[in-house]
């Protein structure tokens, strides 16, 4: 029997045709391969954030801490979740002394010195790392952010609570970790050592940092020396995750921060820099301070040296 070119043709592009296909499949599946085998960059304290589905999953000895207004607490928070008064908080640092009165606060709280603690807020982290850092310094260990907040609970559709908790008081006995909170004088006399100067991060914004914008303060600029990130430069600001590591880590490198010296943080007022504290550690620094009072206190003040860098471009 003769051939039929036809036939014979249609052969050829069928076969063709197949060994196309299978050549896609093979590169489509070899990539898929290859970005499963591509793993993310861990953060190096990844126990400092708690995602939401592992929350979820509750566990003993935990106290979930709302530091939302008691409006929005109301209207819907996390299951068992406990409001701690975010603006008391704010104002009641202070200096850092009073370890009798804070003893009070945090037990209240239903929080023990091996208390897991988990706190969240709708304000990009912002409030939380507040109420996070203070904790920390008064002594409780175990204190981590929920990633993502309240949106990222809403939004991984996790059940909410309406009725207000009501914890049991636990006995916590407050003690000062002075090394992380560092106070006017300290800092300038510091600032004026060749071999011990901090390096400080401002995590206000742009207009701040540049003395274009001056808030409330009186003298509007930067301290000498100082690197500039913006506090929410950490956080990605649809999701109000932190950024995966490898981003966070270029931007600290881009900002010139230095992972490994000792670090002052500072804002205007002492929560935007206990979001940029908490991402220090977060990506492993070490020996990170808050310099609570901030601009507030220095922006106001006559014997503190302040600087105008040029504007970014």
């Amino acid at each position: 029997m003769k051939c039929n070119p036809r036939n014979s043709l249609r052969l050829r592009r069928a076969t063709s045709g197949w060994i196309l296909l299978l050549l896609v499949l093979l590169v489509q599946t070899s990539a898929a391969e290859d970005k499963k085998s591509v793993v993310p960059e861990a953060y190096p304290r990844g126990e400092m954030l708690v995602e939401p589905r592992a929350l979820a999953t509750g566990g003993r000895n935990l106290v979930v801490l709302d530091a939302r207004s008691e409006a929005a607490y109301r209207k819907g928070h996390v299951p068992g979740a406990v409001r701690v008064d975010h603006d008391t908080w704010k104002g009641a640092v202070k200096d850092g002394s009073d370890a009798e009165g804070w003893s009070r606060r945090i037990g209240a709280l239903g929080i023990g010195p091996q208390t897991q603690v988990v706190i969240y807020d709708d304000a990009m982290s912002k409030d939380a790392a507040r109420i996070w850092w203070i904790l920390r310094y008064w002594g409780a260990d175990k204190a981590a952010l929920l990633n993502g907040g309240w949106r990222g609970w809403q939004t991984s559709q996790r059940p909410i609570e309406l009725k207000a908790a009501a914890p049991t008081p636990e006995k916590f006995a407050a003690q000062a970790h002075t090394s992380t909170l560092t106070l006017k004088g300290q800092l300038l006399k510091d600032l004026k050592s060749k071999d011990h100067a901090p390096q400080i991060v401002d995590a206000r914004s742009v207009g701040e940092f540049c003395g274009t914008d001056s808030k409330t303060a009186k003298r509007s600029g930067a301290m000498p020396g100082a690197k500039h990130l913006e506090w929410s430069d950490l956080l990605d600001r649809q999701t109000h995750r932190f950024k995966p590591a490898a981003q966070l880590r270029t931007l600290l490198a881009d900002a010139g921060i230095d992972l490994k010296r000792r670090t002052v943080a500072h804002c205007q007022s002492g929560g935007r820099s206990s979001v940029m504290a908490f991402g220090l550690e977060l990506m492993g620094a070490d020996d990170v301070s808050n310099y609570y009072a901030s601009w507030a206190e220095w922006g106001n003040a006559d014997d503190t040296p302040i600087v105008k860098p040029p504007a970014k471009q």
